[in-house]
């Protein structure tokens, strides 16, 4: 099959999104279709493109693992600001559905969420390209945007609440990752949805990127951590993800004087600035420790070398339907886990016996 599928994010960027999207495709590659990933330059979290790349207004052709990658231009914008990022995404939009005019018809056009844009880009695009649209969907765009306070009730939420339905509409085919998310989903719909026109397909890991280890102590002692409980928060540190537990668990470590343990925070996102603050404010430095952005193959010695992975999400209704990725590669490396999340991530967790 020729299989065309829209993302905002890609490799070599390593946020849980690209990283699927990465996976699927280079699998099917192996299995002998012809994959064409249309993405932009690799520029998450801090909206600049990484070493190598150029965010150039005509498109830039590469091939990695056998996937013919296709970069557009976008407006780059930090994981930060909701107003620049809607705007980047929306220049994501136009880019993709100019290059996409260019490609050979495909079977099959997929596009996935997060972003909300890049779902309407498949939209378009299969119009256009007159073939199948398979929608994934790892975010519930505009709900997940109230989720986090990023905007509230008013006539833009409702219009984009119109745009996720026509988008709903016009999928052949709905994949989510999770059950929670394909009820969501459904509800929406109405009948006659359910069961044929969305499947489940939810995250995973790469057992041969994600596998157990021992630990790393000359890692452990760069960090300062030798010695220490460690419980590792590794991933983006977003507004969805109430990181605010870790200051209020480290006050209380502070306040009895507990030393032992430690929180590292592996990662980078819209929230990081405000987390170093309050660290600083609290003078909590000692129990606290960020290392920004790791490398691939850095998380996994890291993970390796902690005692804890730590999963969280804000307490709200809709996170109860999302099963983060860290849980799948911290099984994958046999660490404890201590989940913070309701629903299917907590049910799992208690399923298999591998966490709190």
């Amino acid at each position: 099959m020729r299989i065309t599928f829209l993302s905002h994010y890609f490799y070599p960027e390593g946020n849980a999104p690209a990283s699927r999207t990465f996976e699927h495709c280079a699998r099917w590659v192996q299995d002998g279709h012809d994959v064409t990933v249309i993405t932009c330059v690799p520029n998450v979290p801090h909206g600049k493109a990484y070493e190598g790349y150029r965010n150039r207004l005509w498109p830039q052709t590469e091939m990695v693992d056998g996937i013919r990658v296709i970069r557009v231009w976008i407006l780059l914008s930090p994981n930060a600001g909701f107003f620049m990022r809607t705007a980047s995404y929306v220049s994501y939009l136009f880019s993709s559905l100019i290059s996409l005019l260019f490609v050979r018809r495909p079977d099959v056009l997929i596009a996935t969420s997060p972003q909300f844009f890049c779902g309407w880009a498949g939209v378009v695009g299969s119009y256009l390209k007159r073939c199948p649209f398979v929608l994934e969907i790892r975010d519930i765009w505009p709900e997940s945007i109230l989720a986090v306070g990023a905007m509230k009730k008013s006539v833009a939420i409702r219009i984009l609440e119109w745009m996720e339905l026509v988008m709903y509409r016009s999928a052949t085919h709905i994949v989510t990752v999770g059950n929670g998310y394909r009820q969501k989903v459904a509800g929406k719909l109405g009948d006659g949805h359910t069961k044929d026109n969305i499947s489940v397909i939810t995250n995973g890991v790469n057992l041969t990127r994600f596998e157990v280890a021992d630990k790393d102590h000359e890692l452990l002692a760069e960090l300062e951590f030798s010695n220490r409980f460690v419980c590792g928060y590794v991933g983006t540190l977003g507004m969805a993800h109430g990181l605010d537990v870790i200051i209020r668990a480290a006050m209380i470590l502070k306040e009895n004087g507990n030393s032992e343990i430690v929180f590292c925070l592996a990662g980078d996102g819209a929230e990081r600035e405000r987390i170093e603050q309050l660290i600083d404010t609290h003078q909590l430095g000692q129990w606290v420790k960020m290392t920004g952005l790791l490398p691939k193959p850095q998380i996994a010695k890291l993970l390796a070398s902690i005692d804890v992975v730590l999963v969280h999400l804000k307490n709200h209704e809709l996170f109860q339907s999302v099963l983060p990725s860290k849980i799948f590669e911290g099984m994958a490396m046999e660490k404890p886990l201590l989940v913070g999340v309701k629903g299917d991530a907590a049910d799992i967790v208690t399923q298999e016996n591998c966490g709190l």
